[in-house]
């Protein structure tokens, strides 16, 4: 086995199972291992965000993180977002409220914002900032970032609404 380590997570809502060497961090596994290109690779010491994702429904850098240490855990990649009838609605929201460039922070952006209204549905302003000061964006500023989460939570909520309705 070459001292790899045998791994066994649900990625993405499924099961998964690979070799990694016990150095390798999540970020190396999710896109080297696993071909989740989706998580990118900024800073590689945890400033940026743009490897950001979803351990356990709690946002982690996976830059900062042992892939052997998701043994039996769950990670959400940005890949894990869309369901079957289409985007989630943070991934409309970006599209329409143009929150994107060059798109690179973008992966990191989504799941951290992901991460906030999963804990806070109807949240200010000034929470969505400060969710999303660990993942830095050189091209859109952060304005069109911040109008299109505040949409996504406002999509979510009728959503919300219409299925306890319904």
């Amino acid at each position: 086995m070459d001292g790899k380590v045998r791994v066994q997570a649900t990625i993405n809502g499924q099961p998964v199972e690979f070799l990694c060497e016990p150095r390798q961090s999540l970020l190396e596994c999710l896109r080297d291992v696993l071909g989740l290109t989706g998580t990118k690779e900024g800073c590689s010491d945890g400033n940026c965000g743009a490897c950001s994702v979803l351990l356990n429904g709690r946002l982690v850098n996976s830059c900062l993180v042992l892939g052997v240490e998701v043994d039996g855990q769950e990670v959400t990649t940005v890949e894990g977002l869309a369901g079957p009838d289409g985007l989630h609605p943070l991934q409309q929201a970006f599209i329409d409220h143009a929150a994107l460039q060059c798109g690179y922070c973008t992966p990191g952006m989504l799941l951290a914002a992901k991460a906030l209204l999963d804990r806070e549905p109807e949240p200010s302003e000034e929470r969505i900032r400060q969710w999303l000061a660990g993942n830095l964006c050189r091209c859109t500023g952060y304005d069109r970032i911040v109008r299109a989460v505040q949409d996504a939570a406002r999509r979510m909520r009728r959503e919300a609404d219409a299925h306890a309705e319904g």
